[in-house]
C-alpha cells in the first residue's frame, strides 16, 4: 500500500499542476482574446476534469494510509508511529490526524472534497468558478508538494520492521476525538473556497454582490464546521485532561479561534455590502485575513513553533507555510492595489446610531479580539527571536484582555438589532431600548442579592463584577432578541388570526436569514450565561482512604473502593465514589487514571455528573506513594452544561438560516390570499 499511496500522491500533484497551469492559460486567453490551437473554453474544461481526477488520486492515497492503520502495515514509518495492534477500530481512523503527515494528507483530501463539489456546480457561473478553481489548484499544489517531498506519509520503516507500533496518543483515545480533528479541519479548509472565490472576483473585476451571495453557503458551512470543531475541542479538554476548565488560552486553541473571529466579521459585514454596496475592499480584506490565519493555524499545529499539547514536534515544514503565506500575502496585495478602483463603496455611513455603524463597530472588536489574541499567541516566538528568551502569555493575561472585548461584543449582540439602517430617532431609541435597559437592571438588583458582589471585604472582586456584567447583558440581550420575536409575530397574528406559536413560525419562514440569525444570537447568549459560571467554580483536593469523605458544595463524597482493571490496550486503576446530598445517597462516580501499553503514556478519565445548575466534577490524580491511597480532586462547576446547549441552539440557528427548505411548507401555515400582509416593518435583525 505504500507504492500505491505515494504513486497516488505523486499523480495527484501532477493533476494539481496541469489544473492550475490549463486553468491560467485558459482564462489569460479568454481575456486576451488570442487565437489558440485548443479553444480556451475546451482547456479550461480539461482543466477542471484534471481537478475532479485529483480529488480521486487524494482519495486513493488517504484510503492507502487507513488500509495501512486497519491491516497493522509497520513497515510504513507513520503507522508504526501512531498505531498499534491493540488499538481499537473506532481510533484506527485517528490515526489518520494524529501526526504531522496524516494530518496534512487530511488537509488535501478535504480540500479536494471541496473542490469537487465546486468543480460540479461550475455551470452557476462558468469565468467565475474558472478563476476560483484555479486558485484552489494552486493551494493544492502547495499542499501536495509538502506530501510528497517534505513530510511523505508513505515513507517506509529504515530497519526491521517491529512487530507492533508505538500506539496512538492517549489524548486521542477518547470518542470526540473521532470527531473534533474532522470538523475542525473542515472549517480550517473550507474558507479556502470563499477566499478563492473573492480573490477570483476580484481579478476579473466581478460585477455586483453576486459572488458575495454564491459564497454566502459555503462561508456559513464553513464557519458552522469550525464553530462545531472549536466546541467539541472545548468538552474535549473539559472531560479528559483533568484540569477542570474548557478553555485555557492554549497556542492552538488561539489558532482555530482566530479565523473563527474574522470569518464571524466577515459573516456580519456582507451584509452591508449585499444591501448596500459599502464596506467591498473591508470584506475582500476579512476572507483574505481569515485565509491566512488558517494557513498560520495549520503551521502553529505541525511546525511545532508554540508550546502545546496539540502541537508536534519541531519540522522543516515551517518554512514551506512561511514561504507560501508570503506568496498569498503578496498576491492579495498585488491584486487589491491593481483592481481597488473596482472596490468603491456605493454609500457611506450616514449616523453613527445606525444598524450600518453598528455592524462597523461589530467588525472593529472583532478584529480587535482577533489582535489581541494572536499578539499573545506570536508573542513568545516574537520574544526568543528578539531577546532569546521565551516569554509566554498565559491564561490571565488573555483574560484581561479579552474578557472586557468579548463582553463589549455581546452588548453589541442586542444593540445592533434594535437600529434601524440609515439613521435613528430619539423616539424609536425609546420606543426599542426601554425594555432592554429595563431587565438590565432587574438583572443587577436580582444578582446583588444573590450574592454576587464586585466588591468583597473591601476589595474588588473582578470575577464577581465580569459575572455581574454578563448576566445582566445576557438577560438584556435575551429580552431584546425575543422582544423582535413578539412584535414580528403579533403583526403577523393581528393580519391573519392565526395564534402566536403558528404567527412566530410563519415569520421565521418568511425571512430564515433574519430570524436564523437572531436564534444564533441566543445560542451565543446562552453560551456566555454559562461562560460566566466559571466565576463561581469551587475545587477541593484530598487523599481519600477506604470509607473517607469530602464534602464540596452540597455534596458529600465517600471513598467505598479502590480498584485496578486492565486489557489488551491499557491498564487503569480508578475510585469507587458515593455521592450524597442531604444525607441521601444519590449516585455512584468512578475517576480513572490508565496507562496505554504501547505509549507508556498515562491519560485521565474524568467522572462528570452535570446537571442545568452545576457540574460536579471528579479527577483521580494517582496514588500517593507512601501510603498507597488514592488522591481525589473534586470540582463544582456552575452552569457548564449552558454551553453546550447554546451551542446545540447555535446550530439550530444556522440550519435555519442556511436551508430554509428545511422548514417545510405546509397548507395549514398557509396566509390566506386576501388577508396576506407585507412583510411587517420590524426594527432589526441579521438580514
Amino acid at each position: 500500500m505504500a507504492t500505491f499511496g505515494s504513486f497516488a500522491l505523486i499523480i495527484a500533484l501532477a493533476l494539481a499542476a496541469y489544473n492550475l497551469l490549463a486553468g491560467a492559460v485558459a482564462l489569460r486567453l479568454l481575456a486576451t482574446g488570442q487565437p489558440a490551437p485548443i479553444s480556451p473554453e475546451r482547456l479550461a474544461d480539461t482543466a477542471r476534469r484534471a481537478g475532479i481526477a485529483g480529488f480521486v488520486a487524494i482519495s486513493g492515497a488517504a484510503f492507502a494510509l487507513i488500509w495501512s492503520v486497519f491491516t497493522n502495515d509497520f513497515s510504513i514509518t507513520y503507522i508504526m508511529e501512531h498505531s498499534n495492534r491493540a488499538l481499537p477500530g473506532m481510533y484506527k481512523f485517528s490515526a489518520l490526524w494524529s501526526g504531522q503527515e496524516g494530518s496534512l494528507l487530511l488537509w488535501a483530501w478535504l480540500l479536494g472534497i471541496y473542490g469537487f463539489v465546486l468543480r460540479l456546480t461550475h455551470k452557476r457561473d462558468v469565468t467565475l468558478y474558472a478563476y476560483a478553481g484555479a486558485i484552489l489548484a494552486a493551494v493544492q499544489v502547495f499542499f501536495l508538494a509538502i506530501l510528497n517531498f517534505a513530510a511523505p506519509p508513505f515513507a517506509l520503516f529504515r530497519g526491521a520492521i517491529p512487530e507492533d507500533g508505538n500506539g496512538l496518543n492517549p489524548l486521542l483515545q477518547y470518542p470526540e476525538m473521532v470527531i473534533h480533528p474532522p470538523m475542525l479541519y473542515l472549517g480550517y479548509v473550507g474558507f479556502c473556497i470563499p477566499f478563492c472565490f473573492a480573490l477570483g472576483a476580484l481579478m476579473m473585476r466581478y460585477p455586483g454582490e453576486k459572488w458575495i451571495r454564491i459564497t454566502r453557503v459555503w462561508t456559513m458551512v464553513t464557519w458552522l464546521f469550525l464553530t462545531c470543531g472549536i466546541f467539541l475541542g472545548m468538552h474535549w479538554a473539559y472531560a479528559v485532561l483533568g484540569w477542570g476548565g474548557y478553555w485555557g488560552w492554549d497556542p492552538v486553541e488561539n489558532a482555530s479561534f482566530m479565523p473563527w473571529l474574522t470569518g464571524t466579521a466577515f459573516l456580519h459585514s456582507v451584509m452591508m455590502q449585499e444591501k448596500k454596496g459599502m464596506m467591498k475592499s473591508w470584506n475582500v480584506w476579512l476572507i483574505f485575513t481569515t485565509f491566512l490565519l488558517t494557513l498560520l493555524g495549520t503551521l502553529l499545529t505541525r511546525a511545532g513553533l508554540v508550546s502545546s499539547v496539540h502541537a508536534f514536534a519541531q519540522s522543516s515544514i515551517g518554512t514551506w507555510f512561511v514561504i507560501f503565506m508570503g506568496i498569498v500575502l503578496a498576491v492579495c496585495i498585488f491584486t487589491y492595489i491593481y483592481q481597488r478602483s473596482h472596490l468603491k463603496s456605493e454609500h457611506r455611513v450616514e449616523s453613527l446610531v445606525s444598524r450600518e455603524s453598528s455592524f462597523l463597530f461589530n467588525n472593529l472588536v472583532l478584529l480587535a479580539a482577533c489582535f489581541v489574541i494572536l499578539w499573545g499567541t506570536l508573542f513568545p516566538v516574537l520574544s526568543e527571536y528578539v531577546v532569546g528568551n521565551k516569554v509566554t502569555m498565559g491564561a490571565p493575561w488573555y483574560n484581561t484582555v479579552a474578557i472586557p472585548i468579548g463582553l463589549f461584543l455581546l452588548l453589541l449582540t442586542g444593540v445592533g438589532p434594535l437600529l434601524p439602517w440609515r439613521s435613528t430617532s430619539m423616539k424609536s431609541i425609546r420606543r426599542n431600548f426601554i425594555l432592554p435597559v429595563a431587565v438590565l437592571w432587574g438583572t443587577v438588583i436580582i444578582c446583588l442579592a444573590f450574592g454576587v458582589r464586585p466588591w468583597k471585604d473591601g476589595a474588588f472582586d473582578s470575577g464577581d463584577f465580569y459575572a455581574l456584567v454578563a448576566f445582566s447583558l445576557s438577560t438584556s440581550v435575551l429580552s431584546a432578541i425575543l422582544s423582535e420575536f413578539v412584535r414580528g409575530a403579533g403583526v403577523i397574528s393581528k393580519q391573519t388570526g392565526r395564534n402566536f406559536f403558528t404567527a412566530v413560525w410563519l415569520l421565521t419562514r418568511r425571512n430564515t436569514r433574519r430570524y436564523g440569525g437572531y436564534i444564533i444570537h441566543i445560542g451565543v447568549v446562552i453560551v456566555v450565561v454559562g461562560l460566566a459560571g466559571a466565576a463561581f467554580n469551587k475545587n477541593v483536593e484530598s487523599e481519600m482512604a477506604l470509607h473517607d469523605k469530602m464534602v464540596i458544595g452540597t455534596y458529600t463524597l465517600e471513598n467505598v473502593g479502590f480498584t485496578q482493571d486492565s486489557n489488551l490496550n491499557y491498564n487503569s486503576e480508578f475510585a469507587q465514589l458515593d455521592v450524597y446530598k442531604d444525607g441521601k445517597k444519590l449516585f455512584q462516580m468512578t475517576p480513572e487514571k490508565r496507562v496505554y501499553l504501547a505509549s507508556q503514556q498515562p491519560q485521565t478519565m474524568v467522572a462528570i455528573h452535570s446537571v442545568p445548575g452545576w457540574d460536579l466534577y471528579i479527577v483521580y490524580e494517582g496514588t500517593n506513594a507512601s501510603t498507597g491511597q488514592p488522591i481525589i480532586k473534586a470540582f463544582l462547576n456552575p452552569l457548564v452544561s449552558w454551553i453546550w446547549a447554546g451551542v446545540v441552539i447555535l446550530v439550530f440557528g444556522t440550519f435555519v438560516a442556511l436551508f430554509p427548505s428545511l422548514l417545510p411548507s405546509t397548507a395549514a401555515l398557509r396566509v390566506p390570499a386576501r388577508s396576506a400582509p407585507v412583510e411587517p416593518a420590524l426594527t432589526g435583525g441579521a438580514q
